[in-house]
């Protein structure tokens, strides 16, 4: 490996351990559906958006509700001291990726065959402070 590049990784390696995220792999959901329900509550504060997540009808909220708990969980490891009611904690990021695609075939009619895919995806969840981010003068 050359300077450069274990130089930058040594910077994304520094950078990764301010930042605290959670990551949920291979959710058998599509996501198209998940996507929904991230939309839902991305950029809200954490506490607004369990409440959101809690009372939403769609299965999906049930699992990004569990994927935001534990991102709050690894961020109250690594500040032991601070309160989370005290710190203004939203969430930063939210995506969904696509994850492995289960192939399956259904019987049709005259001895053809349709493909059923069976989706699943990858839900990836940054939550941060707003007394950390550095804020952009309006203009």
């Amino acid at each position: 490996m050359g300077a450069r590049k274990r130089e930058a990784a040594l910077i994304r390696k520094e950078a990764k351990k301010t930042q605290y995220f959670a990551v949920l792999r291979n959710c058998p959901t599509s996501p198209r559906k998940m996507r929904l329900v991230c939309d839902m509550v991305r950029g809200m504060e954490v506490n607004k958006a369990l409440g959101v997540l809690k009372f939403s009808p769609k299965e999906a909220s049930g699992r990004v509700e569990k994927l935001l708990l534990s991102a709050i969980a690894n961020w109250q490891q690594k500040n032991e001291g601070a309160r989370l009611e005290e710190t203004e904690l939203y969430i930063e990021r939210i995506f969904v990726d696509s994850g492995r695609i289960l192939k399956r075939l259904r019987p049709a009619p005259q001895g053809r065959a349709h493909r059923i895919r069976k989706r699943s995806n990858h839900v990836t969840l940054y939550v941060a402070s707003k007394d950390n981010v550095n804020e952009t003068p309006s203009k």
